[in-house]
């Protein structure tokens, strides 16, 4: 028969002598050390500031374009290629670990509005302000051949983007008319008009490849049914978009880039209002492009940043500059979800880390595990402010911080102007209106 009883030392908690120090019982288990949490937040107060410290995203830029960068294409197949597009007609294909150029050929005359790659990757799709849609073979040729196009079709209307759906061998372009191509006929199958004047851009929804939304010159956006006879909705905004791109992991999400200095995220199901609205540029927002887990997503703006945005936050995470970069034209992240590529109007194309502060190349198992550790530190006193203050703190440009000052002051301004008139007009006839409807001006089905 076993008996367990209490049993206490006096020599374990009683002294000696009366100058003797009291003895404090102490469980040496390091979950239950005494100074836990003021340890754990010395350790996150390191980490962060050490992230900082190794925040240095840049890593190369691509030359060789004469004229400004108008687009960057990935490809579908090849985590190692993507092809870009300039302003005066040229494409160039890109091999990203060479940081070199594969080979490069003259696709049109004059501006090159928009490429795209074939659903295998096997060929590329070009359209230019010659009015001309034309196919390429996307490989590069033998020493000394001459790049020739493999198909060439004359377009009755201006053309002013080119989307290629995912899964058929159909492709889209917008221009006057949102049209529907074959690769086998050069007449379109189907030609979709709203009553605009021109559409500017175009784009496939990746998952329901039926699915493609363009935005027009009135400041709408048109969404499209390939399977049906015409547009099926259309929101109006007040100010214009410039891109769109869809959420790879959620078909019916997709996020624009505004003239006014806004992204918006729209739930395709319910397009009364954004569900989320992404501040923190100071100028017009040109291109947009989402991460392939579709957590996040990157914007370039004519207030020469790139930010990176969590797809459910209102503000960027991070900001990316240098001095010598321009206005943005468009960005691309990668498809291993580690790097972001950006083209801008001063000819170069900047490859950049996703993470800034992300160590390249294999990990060992130590390594891996305390960058988790530290992660998990950082997570956890996220929310301390002498933390937060460090992780959010980034130096921009003057011009930025000076914008960034002076919209903070206009909106002020705006909000006590309202309360005001609010405070003195009759109950009801000012109503409160949440910044996501703000910027809606109707919806037509």
């Amino acid at each position: 028969m076993k008996v367990k009883v209490l049993c206490r030392n006096p020599d374990d908690y009683l002294r000696e002598t009366k100058r003797d120090l009291y003895k404090v019982p102490r469980n040496y288990d390091p979950n239950l050390h005494p100074f836990e949490a003021p340890r754990e937040y010395i350790r996150a107060l390191n980490a962060v500031k050490l992230e900082r410290v190794f925040a240095k995203p840049f890593i190369g830029n691509l030359e060789g374009h004469k004229e400004g960068v108008s687009c960057i294409v990935k490809h579908p197949a090849r985590l190692s290629s993507v092809a870009s597009g300039s302003y005066d007609g040229e494409v160039r294909i890109w091999d990203l670990p060479q940081q070199a150029c594969i080979h490069s050929f003259q696709a049109h005359d004059g501006f090159l509005r928009g490429i795209t790659f074939h659903s295998d990757g096997q060929k590329l799709i070009t359209v230019g302000d010659d009015k001309t849609i034309k196919m390429w073979p996307s490989n590069a040729p033998k020493l000394g051949a001459d790049v020739e196009p493999l198909n060439t079709i004359l377009s009755r209307t201006v053309l002013m983007g080119v989307s290629h759906n995912y899964r058929k061998d159909v492709f889209a372009t917008c221009g006057e008319l949102c049209q529907i191509w074959e690769h086998s006929r050069n007449e379109p199958i189907h030609s979709y008009q709203w009553g605009v004047d021109s559409l500017h851009t175009i784009a496939f929804n990746p998952v329901e490849s039926d699915l493609l939304v363009t935005c027009a010159s009135d400041r709408s956006i048109i969404l499209y049914d390939t399977r049906d006879t015409g547009p099926m909705r259309k929101l109006v905004m007040t100010l214009r978009t410039n891109q769109i791109s869809w959420n790879p992991m959620e078909p019916f999400v997709f996020t624009t880039a505004n003239e006014d200095y806004n992204l918006y995220s729209f739930d395709m199901r319910k397009l009364n209002a954004p569900f989320q609205v992404h501040c923190d540029h100071t100028s017009a927002v040109i291109t947009v492009d989402y991460s392939p887990t579709g957590k996040e997503f990157v914007s370039g703006s004519y207030d020469k940043s790139i930010r990176i945005f969590e797809a459910a936050k209102g503000h960027s995470r991070d900001i990316y500059h240098t001095k010598r970069m321009q206005r943005l034209t468009s960005v691309a992240w990668s498809l291993d979800n580690k790097y972001i590529l950006s083209g801008s109007d001063e000819m170069n194309i900047r490859i950049w880390k996703a993470r800034a502060s992300e160590k390249l190349g294999v990990l060992r198992p130590r390594e891996k595990a305390a960058f988790n550790y530290n992660e998990s530190l950082k997570a956890k006193f996220a929310a301390h402010p002498h933390i937060r203050r460090i992780a959010h703190h980034r130096q921009v440009p003057k011009h930025i911080y000076n914008a960034q000052k002076e919209h903070r002051i206009i909106k002020e301004k705006q909000k006590k102007k309202e309360a005001r008139r609010r405070a003195h007009s009759k109950p009801g006839s000012v109503p409160f209106i949440s910044e996501k409807k703000k910027h809606i001006v109707k919806e037509q089905e």
